[in-house]
């Protein structure tokens, strides 16, 4: 199924203005603005994580009910990806109990070409067939935010990759299209596949990205072996080198290599350019007066 072939609207999931909406990952990259933007409507927010007031382990299933009980919608991100070893049964695990305990809307973060990750929103449609699925790009604020910031920063940037192109997606987006799919009617079922509006190799990303900020900074093709040798040294651990090693090497074969109009389809709008984020987040790449101390977090990548 592709986004053009939504699953059919269900009344479950059309119910009006949530009062409060629970959002899993609510200090990850889509959380945390999610989370802003629905305040912003004045729509009260329960952030939920393993550290929160109300806990959420994935690992421990009695924490799942407490988490989106008394929640008219959920938004569910899972860092740092869908595809991670026995999340797929785990988060329809965690649907199925957010359907028991009365919410109406699920929003589901997804990622393009990711087999684990399809399987997941099968699984995710199977226990709540109202639910949204918001399937990603790789997200342009990786290199603004998370795994590839200090490389930037450092003027290097050594990945396993060459020519392949990405329409890299401007987190904005997503953020919109979760918002619309928890806060409005029409969009259960659906399945909104979100890419930016070209395809660019990551030397191109870049040479955008050096552009806007007056960096040098240029790429550099290094094996997986390497690349994964470079993440160690910087402290990630074994299990997101593994899972990042496999969205370089298998997710970034070329499959993805083509543009949707998900953005389209859920807010009646174009998505943002990749040089507009560039300019818009250059603040992120300007000098600074101390050495980062700490790998930046790898959170959700796509």
């Amino acid at each position: 199924m592709t986004a053009n072939q939504p699953h059919p609207t269900t009344s479950t999931g059309d119910a009006g203005r949530p009062d409060l909406v629970a959002v899993v990952g609510a200090t990850g990259k889509t959380g945390r603005r999610v989370a802003a933007r629905l305040a912003a409507r004045g729509i009260a927010v329960r952030p939920v994580s393993r550290s929160t007031e109300t806990r959420l382990d994935w690992d421990d299933a009695a924490t799942w009910a407490p988490a989106p009980a008394g929640a008219d919608a959920a938004y569910v991100a899972v860092a740092p990806d869908l595809a991670a070893p026995g999340i797929p049964e785990v988060v329809a695990g965690f649907a199925r109990v957010a359907a028991h305990v009365g919410v109406q809307r699920l929003v589901l973060l997804s990622g393009r070409g990711e087999p684990e990750a399809q399987r997941a929103e099968q699984l995710v449609a199977e226990a709540f067939p109202a639910r949204t699925v918001v399937r990603c790009a790789w997200f342009a604020q990786n290199f603004s935010e998370s795994f590839l910031l200090d490389p930037v920063l450092d003027g290097v940037v050594p990945l396993p990759v060459d020519a392949v192109v990405e329409p890299f997606v401007d987190l904005e987006d997503v953020a919109d299209v979760a918002v619309a799919a928890l806060t409005e009617d029409g969009h259960a079922g659906r399945v909104y596949e979100l890419t930016g509006p070209r395809l660019l190799t990551f030397g191109e990303a870049l040479a955008e990205v050096g552009a806007a900020s007056g960096r040098d900074v240029r790429l550099v093709t290094v094996t997986g072996d390497e690349f994964a040798a470079g993440l160690t040294a910087a402290g990630v651990p074994a299990d997101a080198i593994d899972l990042t090693r496999y969205l370089f090497e298998e997710v970034l074969d070329g499959r993805n290599e083509h543009l949707t109009h998900g953005v389209r389809e859920a807010l009646g709008r174009e998505p943002h350019d990749f040089t507009e984020f560039a300019r818009r987040e250059a603040r992120a790449w300007a000098p600074v007066s101390s050495p980062v101390s700490a790998p930046a977090a790898l959170d959700e990548v796509h």
